[in-house]
């Protein structure tokens, strides 16, 4: 199958942008002092939410091939910022400096890299699944709960959350710190996502939703290894969909 025109130029636009501003967050984190923490989060909802906002403008068919390019392009994006490229060329490096938390240090890149790859794991079978029963849309509820509830729980955490619980991480003994404001943002996210997809769901499984999906995504992000929330709320939110249309 051949790929539009439109795809190569949707995403030479997206990823222009997406340097950019990773570029101007390191200048921030570099220069101004900004927390990392808040850049991090600004790259993450550019990488959630700039393709669908550039899509408004070109559209281009979405297939099985484009979604297999889209993910060979997250991976080259991120091998961009290996120490051999990074310690080579400025631009790289303050680019880097954008995500790279300190308490992150020396895992930025295994666990971004990992978490890319169980992420798309758990996605592309659910994407097959709810496509095969013409539930594609629902898709969105977990993705939304991912990219605007775990987006803002750490912001929200550090600038508001007193309460604190700690985390576990791969491939270290070390302990991080969550806050249950954050999690509420993943809750309070999860059921805005699933009222606003309610057409899609009997009355019944709508009050299942409501009741059951918010507590397990959200319990999903509480319990995930540091920087490894994305797999989890997918799986979790996912399963929980296929049930709920399964039984009820």
């Amino acid at each position: 199958m051949s790929i539009p025109f439109e795809y190569w130029l949707h995403h030479a636009i997206f990823y222009a942008l997406l340097f950019l501003i990773h570029f101007a967050c390191g200048l921030l984190v570099i220069h101004q002092n900004f927390k990392v923490n808040y850049t991090r989060k600004i790259n993450h909802f550019a990488f959630f939410f700039l393709p669908t906002l550039l899509s408004t403008v070109i559209e281009y068919p979405y297939s099985a091939t484009t979604f297999f390019i889209d993910v060979v392009c997250a991976f080259i994006f991120l091998t961009f910022f290996i120490a051999p490229l990074r310690n080579k060329v400025r631009v790289l490096s303050i680019m880097f400096c954008s995500f790279d938390r300190p308490e992150d240090r020396p895992f930025t890149l295994t666990w971004l890299y990992t978490q890319f790859i169980a992420s798309y794991l758990v996605l592309i079978p659910l994407l097959a699944y709810f496509e095969s029963r013409d539930m594609l849309p629902l898709i969105m509820i977990i993705i939304i709960a991912n990219g605007i509830g775990d987006g803002l729980a750490e912001p929200v955490g550090i600038r508001f959350g007193k309460r604190k619980y700690t985390t576990y991480a791969l491939f270290t003994q070390q302990r991080y710190v969550r806050s249950y404001m954050g999690s509420a943002c993943v809750f309070i996210t999860t059921v805005i996502a699933i009222l606003a997809f309610h057409q899609y769901f009997s009355s019944t499984q709508l009050v299942a939703a409501l009741l059951l999906m918010p507590i397990l995504i959200t319990l999903a992000e509480a319990f995930s290894p540091h920087t490894w929330d994305s797999p989890l709320i997918y799986a979790t939110g996912g399963v929980s969909l296929i049930g709920i249309f399964h039984y009820l």
